[in-house]
């Protein structure tokens, strides 16, 4: 038995045990098409179909359960395209605790596969104030030692500062919070010191007005978002690999593994994932950061959500190092 399968050769369980809570407040139906020879003002067909649940709280946790780390997915689902949603997870041994509301439909979005970067976007339906508070409560239960990662956008019908009335709300709980979204979303919760936050270089050069593109560079900007409040900061940089800087102030940096990126949608949750499934396994700043890492590149050389096997790949060839 590798190092790997020794320390991932274990399930998140009640109990006395951590459980991991994941948050998508607009979850979709991705309808992900191929087109040959698309055509504007004509009809196309496709060569290519599939459907998946969306959403990054739903992405990480697909890829926490194919770690072998179990957790519950909170949000919101509307309508026939909402049941289906909830059955395609529960279909994947994920625990749905969605609520359900009354109006609207939940979204669909569809993918042009073979068109890089294209994609329809639908609205989702209208979250109701009173289900904003039910959800509040829900997450009102949640026991220390427990972790919640809030992840995406927020849908315009809810406040925008909800991410941060969730971490005031369960402030001094001890529960460990994630947090991956961008500009003010991520700021405002700094104050609450979330446990991680994972902008991308972009989103963080975008927060200070610089642009980055080494991962040298990236490091004392991470230190301003440490600064402000956040215990660890993980930066994604696709192609250029990643850079974490932990609660001890330790700085880690490393080059992507080598691949083909073949669908780079889910990356960031997927490092997200592996670096959860990684630390909660060893509590190891740099093994979970080789598990971030190894998760967010298998699924960018992947058709699907990275497998526990292309993970295990390339943290070998990581972790090794």
């Amino acid at each position: 038995m590798t190092e790997f399968e020794d320390k991932m050769n274990v399930t998140t369980k009640r109990g006395g045990e951590q459980v991991i809570y994941t948050v998508t407040f607009n979850p979709s139906l991705d309808y992900i098409v191929a087109v040959e020879d698309f055509k504007l003002r004509a009809t196309n067909r496709t060569s290519y179909e599939q459907m998946l649940a969306g959403g990054k709280g739903i992405n990480v946790s697909y890829v926490l359960k194919n770690l072998g780390v179990d957790s519950t997915a909170l949000g919101f689902l509307a309508g026939f395209v909402g049941e289906e949603i909830k059955q395609r997870i529960e279909k994947e041994g994920i625990h749905a605790d969605f609520l359900m509301l009354e109006d609207g439909v939940s979204r669909i979005n569809v993918k042009l596969r073979n068109i890089d970067g294209t994609e329809i976007n639908g609205m989702g339906p209208a979250i109701p104030s009173q289900q904003v508070e039910a959800l509040m409560q829900r997450m009102n239960t949640l026991q220390k030692g427990d972790m919640l990662v809030l992840a995406g956008s927020i849908p315009k019908s809810m406040p925008d500062t909800i991410y941060m009335d969730i971490m005031a709300t369960l402030q001094n709980k001890g529960i460990d919070i994630v947090v991956d979204a961008t500009k003010d979303l991520l700021m405002n919760v700094l104050p609450y010191h979330p446990f991680l936050v994972k902008p991308n270089n972009h989103e963080l050069g975008e927060i200070f007005g610089v642009e980055l593109h080494r991962r040298e560079e990236v490091v004392p900007y991470a230190k301003k978002i440490q600064e402000k409040g956040a215990r660890n900061v993980l930066v994604s940089m696709a192609g250029e690999g990643a850079v974490l800087l932990a609660e001890d102030g330790t700085v880690y940096m490393s080059q992507a593994p080598k691949g083909t990126v073949v669908n780079a949608v889910g990356a960031g949750d997927s490092m997200v994932a592996g670096f959860i499934a990684g630390y909660k396994q060893t509590k190891d700043y740099e093994y979970a950061f080789h598990m971030g890492l190894s998760a967010g590149s298998a699924s960018a050389f992947s058709e699907n959500l990275a497998t526990k096997e292309e993970i295990e790949a390339l943290f070998q060839t990581i972790h090794t190092k």
